[in-house]
């Protein structure tokens, strides 16, 4: 049973993308609130499969998943008030932001998901607002999302989930394809979130970042399952184990200061995975 500190909790999940590639085998995972967690495999393993299910974006083939002390199915989430209370409480920032943003303006971006979770007009221009200053980018309220760079899509499409105002915060891949100015930016802002109360999920496979981003490393193979976890020392430290589940090569050096050695990155070949439905995050069914 879940203990009451959970907020999340997956118990044997299993999932394949159309039946035949695997994603999930048996996948168990408790989050407590507040926690900063980081899903750690290589490209493929199923960690954005994972975040995917807990933003109720896709539903696992097998297994059990609840949030907030209630199990979340695909026909829960078709009563509106209980689909509004969930999504209102989870937010996801995807790996692309070209997939998540795609209003005619950022203010109108911004704007999409508390219209349509029929927030009062006036008190999402407020919001709206408040959420441009915050992010430091009130001057591309007007700008068209196509204008702007990587970085400030990325701020685009972090903007139009903390407009919510969600207990939860996933992340695909955080700091990918981000110049390094940006990527410090983010890790900055998402330890502010943490320090605010949030709860925060990232899946990654960037070692250097996890001294900073994360409490608590959960660790999969590239068989699809949880292997290991612990705090980012405890796990950093396993240099077997980190062979083993693809994440660093033969040749990394892990120097005592872990956060700062190269990873070696290697691409898998893999059935690529559909796109998410966006409507299902960004409006109420």
């Amino acid at each position: 049973m879940p203990s009451d500190a959970d907020l999340l909790v997956v118990k044997d999940l299993t999932y394949s993308y159309l039946g035949r590639f695997p994603a999930l085998d048996g996948v168990s995972l408790s989050v407590q609130r507040g926690e900063k967690v980081a899903l750690l495999g290589a490209n493929g393993c199923g960690k954005s499969t994972l975040l995917k299910v807990i933003d109720g974006l896709v539903f696992p083939d097998s297994g059990n998943y609840i949030a907030f002390g209630e199990e979340v199915t695909e026909d829960k989430l078709e009563d509106q008030q209980f689909n509004e209370g969930f999504r209102s409480r989870i937010g996801f920032i995807f790996q692309n932001s070209d997939a998540q943003v795609f209003s005619p303006t950022v203010r109108e971006e911004i704007a999409f998901g508390p219209l349509n979770m029929a927030m009062d007009r006036r008190q999402v221009e407020t919001r709206v607002v408040d959420t441009l200053e915050m992010l430091g980018i009130a001057e591309l309220a007007d700008r068209a999302p196509y204008q702007l760079s990587g970085g400030q899509k990325k701020r685009v499409a972090i903007a139009s989930v903390l407009v919510m105002n969600p207990d939860v915060l996933l992340f695909d891949e955080p700091t990918a394809a981000l110049d390094p100015r940006s990527q410090q930016w983010l890790m900055e802002l998402i330890v502010e979130l943490s320090d605010a109360g949030k709860t925060i999920i990232l899946a990654t496979h960037d070692l250097g970042t996890l001294d900073v981003l994360a409490d608590r490393c959960v660790v999969f193979s590239e068989q699809h399952q949880v292997v290991a976890e612990g705090p980012p020392g405890k796990i950093l430290a396993d240099r077997d184990l980190l062979l083993g589940v693809n994440l660093i090569h033969e040749h990394t050096h892990l120097h005592g200061d872990l956060a700062h050695h190269h990873v070696h990155e290697i691409g898998h070949h893999q059935e690529p995975e559909p796109l998410p439905d966006l409507t299902a995050r960004r409006t109420v069914q």
